[in-house]
Order: structure tokens, then sequence, then C-alpha cells
């Protein structure tokens, strides 16, 4: 399983990376990263064909913890699946937005 820091993950994103935040629908609505896809763990397996198959998926969560599991379990699957370490706790503590609201929901 791959793993970025946050930094490598910021530039990433403004570059135009692909994410997937795998808390649970209320706290992604709580707080996401910016351009972050709605999916739930539960879900996962359900939206596997709907992720890109021939680019990076990163994955986050509150912490790293769900996105390490969720991250080897989509590798286990032939996803290129990244984990965000420190997810979006980091995130919000490195002072980066959050965007709050519904955002896009894929599950």
């Amino acid at each position: 399983m791959r793993e970025t820091p946050l930094d490598v993950f910021a530039a990433e994103l403004a570059d135009g990376a692909f994410v997937i935040d795998v808390r649970e629908f209320d706290e992604y609505v709580a707080g996401h990263v910016p351009g972050a896809l709605s999916l739930p763990l539960s879900a996962l397996d359900a939206a596997l064909g709907e992720l890109p198959a021939d680019w990076p998926v990163y994955v986050i969560c509150a912490s790293g913890n769900r996105s390490a599991w969720a991250a080897e379990h989509l590798a286990s699957s032939a996803v290129d699946a990244v984990s965000v370490v420190g997810g979006t706790a980091g995130w919000a503590r490195a002072g980066r937005p959050l965007v709050h609201g519904t955002g896009v929901r894929t599950a």
C-alpha cells in the first residue's frame, strides 16, 4: 500500500488528482478536502468500477487509518490507490481549506 504526505498530496491535488473521502457522509459534510468525492468504506466495493483505472486514486479519511485500510483494499483490486497520511484533520491543522456541505457524492 502506498502512502503520501500532506505536502505532496497538496501538490497532486493542485494538479487535478482524483480523491475519495472514505469517512461517513456526515463527517464529509462537516468538512472535506476540496474536490474530494464522498465514498464511505461501506460503499467502496460497489463503486470499484467507477474508479479511474489509468491514474492514482488518493484516499483520505480523518487521520489516515481508514484511508490506509481502503488503499490496501483497493490495491488488492488492481486500483492504484494512495493513502493520504494525516488525513483531513492534518489538512485542516496545516491551515488548508475545507469545503463544508454536500459537495459531490458518489455513493
